[in-house]
């Protein structure tokens, strides 16, 4: 079976970037030339961490990846682990979006970048409101636009994902409505944008994806496996800025997989533990306090498959499924000259598509 080439185009030297190049406003805008492949989509998301407990999740998607339509999506989960969401697709009509910096609608819902007085932190502007829920959220970044390399990973003649990260870190205000309540929102916040030209369901095999917050770093993180096709190869981004300043960025992560656990909501399982190290740097281990969130993949897409017998069979080859997970972290820094440890509890998901 012929190997097809995966390549992360980091800057280098190897696997990760001598020099991080700042973020052009262009990359958080629409990709047009992106928009002629049949696996095209794109999406700019936002989620907040909110002090009271809260946490609120929104996308505004050009393409979203099963519909080809433009689409929005808005999740706030309560402190007891309560789930609402409102997910709306639109017509092509209703998607207006600039290719030179970020400014989408998609219907009456809006996201947007300002970059007052001509500095290189954005404020980014996000409003989603559709049914009896909403948000009005200004994300005030702390830490400048980071990508991995030049930003993507080619699957050989298959297409690309583009994964660029307009802010990592940003302090949140604003409002939240839904069910006749109205939250005063503060917290800290992250916001990322995806273009996929690819039909990633036949290229990955699963992927991790997180970041944390500590008082004195920023951790953001990506493991993404590909098929056997693909030789099984990962795409392993690591960024660590220390204050406002990113000072790691790296490809050369290893992981390893704490013991399976099973997850009757997603049919699947995922790790007890993750650990993340890149030598003589950085380490990091998350251990699985909650599932906050898990879905089963297969009944999600064709409700057919709940017939037992049916999945049943189908489980035999394939179990796809998602987690947000809510854990506990032990980060290990060390980087010029200095040495810390740092402890706390953070979000992070994972895919798993076979």
């Amino acid at each position: 079976m012929r190997i097809e080439p995966v390549v992360d185009e980091w800057l280098g030297p190897g696997d990760r970037d001598g020099e991080i190049i700042p973020l052009r406003p262009e990359e958080n805008a629409l990709h047009p030339e992106a928009r002629s492949s049949r696996h095209y989509g794109e999406w700019w998301y936002f989620d907040a961490r909110l002090d009271d407990g809260h946490v609120v999740v929104g996308f505004l998607q050009a393409s979203e990846l099963m519909s080809r339509k433009p689409g929005i999506e808005l999740h706030v989960y309560k402190p007891n682990g309560e789930k609402i969401s409102v997910v709306k697709k639109f017509p092509p009509s209703q998607l207006k979006a600039s290719t030179e910096r970020c400014d989408v609608w998609v219907g009456d819902n809006h996201c947007r970048a300002d970059f007052p007085g001509g500095g290189k932190l954005p404020v980014h502007h996000l409003h989603i409101a559709e049914g009896d829920m909403e948000a009005d959220l200004v994300f005030r970044s702390q830490i400048p636009g980071w990508k991995p390399g030049k930003g993507l990973t080619r699957y050989g003649d298959r297409g690309y994902f583009a994964w660029v990260v307009p802010a990592p870190r940003a302090a949140v205000e604003g409002t939240v409505r839904y069910d006749g309540n109205v939250l005063r929102a503060q917290g800290i916040g992250y916001h990322d944008h995806n273009v996929v030209t690819a039909d990633m369901r036949r290229i990955l095999s699963f992927w991790y994806w997180g970041r944390l917050y500590t008082e004195d770093h920023t951790l953001l993180y990506a493991y993404v496996k590909t098929r056997k096709r693909f030789g099984g190869k990962a795409s392993k981004p690591l960024m660590l800025a220390r204050g406002s300043e990113v000072v790691l960025s790296s490809g050369e992560m290893r992981l390893r997989e704490g013991p399976p656990v099973f997850h009757p909501a997603a049919n699947r399982t995922y790790p007890a533990f993750l650990e993340m190290e890149i030598p003589d740097q950085v380490s990091l281990r998350l251990d699985v306090r909650r599932i906050i969130d898990a879905n089963d993949f297969l009944s999600d897409l064709n409700p057919v498959i709940m017939n037992p017998a049916v999945k049943w069979l189908v489980n035999r080859f394939v179990r796809p499924g998602w987690f947000r997970f809510e854990s506990d972290f032990i980060l290990r820094v060390s980087l010029g000259g200095a040495t810390s440890e740092e402890t706390g509890s953070t979000l992070h998901e994972m895919v798993a598509l076979q």
